[in-house]
């Protein structure tokens, strides 16, 4: 038997792209949460990036906002923010700085209207400008939901946008658990390297 020391856990999807943040991340970096949501991302970003980095956040509801705004201020960072009440394909006109790392959370806000989720045309138009702001060795982390109606076209238009990266510029991984039945959420993760 093995020491637990040396034993290797496979994360769940979530905290394997919070992995991958984490490791692209260090203090006085930017970094940006496409789809704030319930602002879990956003906390992590900022907790990051520390009281020197900034964090832009991006939600088309405000009750998005309302959320991560009130989790950010409980924890002490909401001053390394900016939230954003407009969709994630305008984040050219608001972010200002070269990025680190980009997280999207493709899919609805738990627990709110189902109806508003993140479109195809939307989702590929930030992912390009979050790419043109991205340094070398930064990041663009996707969860991808695929249980919604629309999320097939939007992840085809998502894994196209990936997969047609210049290799000689990215990397680009999924990392998905296989034995999860009725289209389980996976990551998707770009990294710049030159």
């Amino acid at each position: 038997m093995r020491p637990s020391s040396l034993t290797l856990h496979l994360p769940a999807i979530v905290p394997m792209a919070h992995r991958i943040l984490r490791e692209a991340l260090q203090p006085g970096d930017c970094a940006l949460d496409a789809t704030a949501g319930n602002g879990h991302d956003t906390l992590l970003l900022a907790e990051c990036v520390g009281p020197t980095g900034r964090v832009w956040g991006f939600d088309v509801q405000e009750q998005a906002l309302a959320h991560t705004r009130q989790r950010l201020s409980d924890a002490g960072v909401l001053d390394r923010v900016t939230l954003v009440h407009a969709g994630h394909e305008t984040l050219a006109a608001h972010v200002d700085a070269p990025l680190q790392a980009a997280v999207f959370n493709l899919g609805w806000l738990p627990g709110s209207d189902k109806q508003v989720v993140t479109r195809p045309e939307p989702t590929c138009a930030a992912l390009q400008a979050a790419s043109d702001l991205l340094q070398v060795h930064g990041v663009l982390v996707l969860v991808v939901y695929q249980g919604h109606p629309g999320a097939v076209e939007e992840r085809e238009a998502v894994e196209a946008w990936a997969s047609q990266r210049d290799p000689g510029q990215w990397r680009v991984a999924r990392y998905a658990l296989v034995n999860v039945p009725h289209d389980p959420p996976y990551v998707l993760a770009c990294e710049r390297v030159a």
